[in-house]
């Protein structure tokens, strides 16, 4: 059952952690066969069979990468956790999360308000 009890502090924190496991393993080239079962064998044990959260971190490389320098690199990210058992329908839904994600990263800041260093008469 492994952390599914701890709640939601718990996910967030193995996402954290299968994130950096996928972006370790990730190459700008393709995986040996021994990188890619080294890869893989990290992501199954740290995910211990949380195929929802290996979906999220691969929905959420995917969308935040596209068009970026680095998208190929965290396409590979996102492959090792597809192929370490991400749950193949729920990625899209994390796809366009990461996508929204990528979107309110470009925004501007807000400058309205009280804090902007207007002074109100």
């Amino acid at each position: 059952m492994g952390d599914r009890g701890l709640g939601p502090e718990a996910d967030r924190i193995l996402v954290a952690q299968l994130t950096g496991e996928a972006r370790y393993h990730a190459k700008w080239r393709p995986l040996s066969e021994q990188e890619e079962a080294a890869a893989l064998a990290g992501l199954r044990a740290l995910a211990v069979g949380r195929a929802d959260l290996l979906a999220e971190v691969a929905g959420i490389f995917e969308g935040t990468s596209e068009g970026e320098l680095d998208e190929p690199l965290a396409r590979s990210a996102a492959r090792l956790c597809r192929l370490a058992g991400a749950d193949p329908a729920a990625i899209p839904a994390w796809i366009e999360e990461g996508r929204r994600r990528s979107a309110n990263a470009r925004r501007p800041p807000f400058s309205g308000g009280p804090f902007s260093g207007e002074q109100r008469r």
